[in-house]
């Protein structure tokens, strides 16, 4: 899978995320690892979800993993917070923000 096919896919998944109670603004970072690696940032702002294949210096959080794992937090099939547990989701930054992902995106 090409960066460009990871991005399309992780773009569909994440904007559909409720972000409509979220009033404070977010930035992460997202570093994926491995065959689609690259950079990607998703911003919430005023209730709305931006996700665009550029880096964020100022960002809240930072987040590492594969495709994989992304697609499934994405979707929410796996919790953000058992991945960094698992060791599948590094994180670095404002924890209290990055723990807002898992607000966004709940688990099913």
């Amino acid at each position: 899978m090409s960066f460009e096919e990871m991005f399309s896919k992780a773009k569909d998944l994440l904007a559909k995320a409720d972000a409509s109670g979220i009033r404070e603004h977010l930035a992460y970072q997202f570093n994926i690892t491995g065959e689609a690696n690259g950079i990607f940032y998703v911003e919430v702002k005023d209730g709305a979800i931006f996700v665009e294949p550029y880096e964020y210096h100022d960002r809240d959080a930072m987040f590492t993993c594969s495709a994989d794992t992304l697609f499934k937090i994405a979707s929410g099939k796996s919790d953000p917070v058992a991945a960094v547990f698992m060791g599948k989701l590094k994180v670095e930054g404002n924890i209290d923000k990055a723990l807002k992902l898992k607000e966004l995106i709940p688990s099913k």
